[in-house]
């Protein structure tokens, strides 16, 4: 099968060119349109709800990682899961604790929680929802950090996917 790479932050990736159709949706907004307020600082930040479907075969656990590559400063990270287990295959709107097993990682923010779009006022900033399947569970500490993650997942990626929504001050 013929593979094709990626880079992000520094982690390289193999991705199938041939997708058994990994998606992730959400309820709350449409892909590549604006997040509504209630996802953002500037309201009740509460973290939107995100499904995924079609995961490939060897899948042990997931990572998720909100950034926004548009951030003045570089990308910003807004949140950080990992091990998710390879049975759950969503996460609930305002979501408080996560199912068994997940752990929940430092953002650019320095908080161990989701905090939602916050850009600056200006452009408009993309809000890039990742979610990694993994063929592992990774060995972490509570609290591990964007940086932590990606190199923990360094060689374990069989597949990823993203949604990709909108926010402007």
């Amino acid at each position: 099968m013929k593979r094709i790479f990626g880079l992000l932050a520094g982690l390289t990736v193999s991705i199938s060119a041939y997708s058994n159709g990994f998606v992730l949706t959400s309820t709350s907004f449409a892909p590549g349109k604006t997040i509504p307020t209630v996802y953002t600082c500037a309201n009740k930040d509460l973290s939107p709800q995100l499904s995924w479907k079609n995961a490939p075969t060897g899948t042990k656990s997931y990572a998720l990682i909100m950034s926004d590559p548009d951030a003045p400063a570089g990308i910003w990270y807004h949140w950080v899961v990992y091990n998710l287990s390879s049975h759950t295959n969503s996460i609930s709107m305002g979501v408080q604790s996560l199912p068994s097993g997940a752990m929940v990682g430092q953002n650019s923010f320095g908080k161990i929680r989701y905090n939602g779009p916050c850009p600056p006022k200006g452009p408009v900033h993309h809000y890039v929802f990742t979610i990694y399947a993994l063929d592992t569970e990774l060995k972490l500490p509570a609290g591990a950090g964007s940086s932590e993650l990606l190199v923990a997942m360094t060689g374990h990626v069989l597949e990823q996917t993203q949604l990709i929504g909108k926010y402007q001050l």
